[in-house]
């Protein structure tokens, strides 16, 4: 249950904007945030370093691939890293911790008088319903859509996210409804893109419109997006992208009970419902984190604590008993373990004193030097003179690529592929990081996926090394998502490379990447050069 029923990733499409080598170190200005959470040391909040110092060393050894973390206790952010490359001014994508934005909006409408949790689904999409209405669907109401209790036996979502269709309200609406609504628990990520249709309903706004001058705008929240459905509607359950601050903001307005600043932006009694059990999941396993409870759109966890999480371990922790709030992103297959770290190494450090002789050092250094493991083979081959900037030629394949080359630089390397949206290519350092931008054609995915308007390229940082003398791997990440690319170009003696792509998400599941290995040789004129 805690990877959610969505795999549906944006995997690799191929491809990059123009860059040179010499640009293997991009800048991207942070913009100007207008609210910031305070400062402090853990110490004088209470708050013991050795523990947040235990925290970080338990999850690098267990393999978590925990992308950034951020403590606040007392209002005041006392531990903040991001594992390089990721950094603090990029955004990640929360996968289902959008749900609890969706909820907050649905929240806010409730408090204009927009509608009541009480009302009817179907009240608000008559000319969209199907020609029989069931007896469950016609009972089920918005409070079923928030509790993940709509009465499906299981989630909605893959139904209505297929190639051919176009009106995802009508497909949900036509689905059965086999249990009474209120009664039955299943984790539904269509109850939640309803819950986003209704609010754009009633508002004329995208939920991510509505929200930014109520919630994002207050909190300082600024540059976020949200992925649509073929209609402009955000997908609410997923698909919201927000920097690491912005989620430990977040959190900290529910700590608060709705106020910010001294101004209330949600109203109390909806962050009480909100964040207890409204339904039972299934299962009686008092150690796990999703058998708790589940109020809207947040579980309820262990301690006395509730969160909005994501897939892949993306969590905006609030712990009311010792006022603070953990923000989390990450790319694991293994979400449970993220939480029993935190409940095993920050929980106790949370003391009710501030500790004066608290030794900060070692926390500091760690989270000064925190970095992904970086693949580090061989700075160079003999071979990489001889097939640099030779451009191979790819039989017929699924991808539609026709053709491919490396050219290599002193540190640095430029993967090209074309295919048959255009050229694309990828900067990568050699056993460095190098910032770039890249396009994608997004073939495997690209019937299914849904998209941030607008965005026709993502911010990488990418790398490559020499694994043997024929054989150039790259790691592309995506570094305002969770995911990256392991790209493979092998050269043979017999003036050919192979490509062969494997995304992080097969590596979680052990499933073999869908994509075939492109088979390239090099042309008769390039032969000729290459012989020269």
């Amino acid at each position: 249950m805690y990877l959610e029923r969505r795999l549906f990733l944006k995997q690799l499409g191929l491809g990059a904007v123009g860059l040179s080598i010499a640009s293997t170190n991009a800048v991207w200005a942070a913009p100007l945030r207008s609210v910031k959470l305070p400062r402090s040391l853990p110490g004088l909040q209470g708050v013991d370093p050795a523990g947040l110092l235990d925290f970080l060393n338990t999850v690098e050894k267990a393999s978590l691939n925990v992308h950034s973390l951020m403590v606040v206790r007392h209002g005041q952010v006392v531990a903040e890293g991001w594992w390089a490359p990721y950094a603090s001014d990029l955004k990640h994508t929360l996968y289902s911790l959008s749900k609890s934005f969706t909820s907050t909006a649905m929240g806010m409408a409730v408090a204009e008088k927009r509608l009541t949790v009480d009302d009817k689904v179907v009240s608000f999409f008559k000319d969209q319903l199907p020609d029989t209405v069931s007896a469950n669907l016609a009972a089920m109401r918005v409070k079923d859509l928030l509790s993940m209790a709509t009465g499906h036996a299981k989630d909605t979502a893959p139904t209505f996210r297929g190639k051919e269709n176009t009106n995802w309200i009508k497909t949900f609406l036509a689905q059965p409804v086999e249990h009474e609504p209120g009664t039955h628990f299943v984790y539904n990520s269509g109850a939640t893109y309803m819950l986003s249709a209704i609010v754009q309903k009633l508002t004329g706004q995208s939920v991510l419109t509505y929200l930014k001058p109520r919630l994002f705008g207050p909190l300082g929240i600024e540059g976020a997006d949200w992925e649509v459905d073929p209609n402009g509607i955000n997908t609410g359950g997923w698909g919201l992208r927000l920097r690491t601050e912005d989620i430990a903001k977040f959190g900290q307005l529910y700590l608060q009970k709705g106020l910010w600043n001294g101004k209330r932006l949600i109203a109390e009694n909806w962050i009480t419902d909100a964040t207890k059990v409204q339904i039972m999941q299934p299962g009686t396993d008092a150690n796990s984190d999703w058998q708790q409870g589940y109020g809207y759109q947040f579980w309820r966890c262990r301690h006395d604590a509730y969160r909005g999480d994501g897939a892949y371990g993306q969590y905006c922790i609030v712990m009311p008993d010792q006022d603070a709030v953990i923000a989390i992103t990450s790319e694991t297959a293994n979400m449970p373990a993220v939480l029993n770290a935190v409940w095993t190494h920050i929980l106790p450090a949370f003391g009710p004193t501030a500790l004066t002789a608290a030794v900060q050092a070692p926390l500091t250094q760690k989270l000064n030097s925190l970095a992904l493991p970086l693949p580090v083979g061989e700075g160079s081959s003999a071979m990489a003179a001889s097939v640099s900037g030779k451009t191979y030629a790819f039989a017929d394949n699924a991808l539609k690529a026709t053709a491919a080359s490396l050219t290599f630089g002193k540190d640095g390397a430029i993967f090209k592929l074309h295919d048959d949206q255009g050229d694309h290519q990828v900067l990568c350092g050699i056993n460095r990081w190098a910032n770039g931008e890249t396009t994608f054609s997004s073939t495997p995915l690209k019937l299914t996926e849904t998209l941030i308007p607008g965005e026709t390229k993502t911010r990488t940082a990418a790398t490559g090394t020499w694994t043997d003398p024929n054989t150039f791997s790259m790691t592309w990440r995506f570094i305002e998502t969770a995911h990256y690319e392991t790209v493979t170009c092998q050269f043979g003696t017999d003036n050919t490379m192979t490509v062969a792509f494997e995304s992080s998400l097969s590596k979680l599941t052990k499933a073999k990447d869908k994509r075939p290995v492109l088979q390239g040789k090099l042309s008769g004129s390039e032969v000729g050069m290459k012989t020269k």
